[in-house]
């Protein structure tokens, strides 16, 4: 076998099925066109891992430990900033100024579609809630239907579901978040970065974006 011939061969195995592509969600769009909201859903996952990278950004920037962070190690999170996402950009709260915003979310957006895809996941996502929740009724449910009716054999199942689902939350949430509730945000413009308040009426600063082709 040629030296190319391996070359060609090696990069094929190498090659990553998962990683994020560019073109991906312009061509699920063409090609479910027909399905309703599906722009909508895509628009919000783009949105959500950007919402994400920005806290990520700005949690560096007030100083969480953030130096020297990378792909494998993103930097400190700041508990202070919270955000919420929606199919037309998102809400950021917290003690923000509004300059830092300003160049925390073009930076962000440049990282994250520059390869710092793990930047798209947070640990304070309500994704890895829900995910809590799920699994801990999940699990005790199945040990209560497995399990004899017996009270300690019942409150054992129960206290050992409840230890599982802990452990098993933070990477089934991650995995969540990667695969379902966030996509890297190849086709987000940003429109607007603004102070404003929220349909609750609270302060937030919000960040509009726009879907690009």
């Amino acid at each position: 076998m040629s030296d190319s011939a391996s070359l060609n061969t090696s990069n094929f195995w190498d090659f990553d099925f998962t990683a994020p592509q560019p073109s991906q969600d312009t061509d699920l769009l063409r090609q479910l066109n027909f399905v309703p909201g599906l722009k909508e859903i895509l628009m919000v996952r783009q949105v959500h891992a950007l919402e994400h990278a920005t806290v990520w950004v700005l949690s560096q920037r007030y100083g969480a430990s953030g130096a020297g962070s990378t792909l494998s190690t993103p930097p400190s999170d700041n508990n202070s900033i919270g955000g919420l996402s929606t199919d037309q950009g998102f809400y950021l709260y917290g003690q923000v100024n509004l300059a830092d915003l300003r160049r925390a979310v073009p930076t962000a957006l440049q990282r994250l579609t520059r390869g710092e895809w793990d930047m798209a996941i947070h640990p304070r996502c309500g994704t890895n809630l829900s995910v809590a929740v799920f699994l801990g009724a999940g699990l005790g449910l199945a040990v209560h239907l497995l399990l004899p009716r017996g009270p300690i054999e019942q409150l054992l199942g129960l206290g050992f579901a409840a230890v599982a689902a802990t452990q098993l939350t933070p990477d089934l949430g991650n995995l969540a978040q990667r695969y379902l509730t966030t996509a890297i945000p190849f086709n987000l413009a940003i429109v607007d970065i603004r102070e404003t308040s929220d349909i609750w009426g609270r302060p937030a600063h919000f960040v509009q974006m726009r879907w690009i082709d």
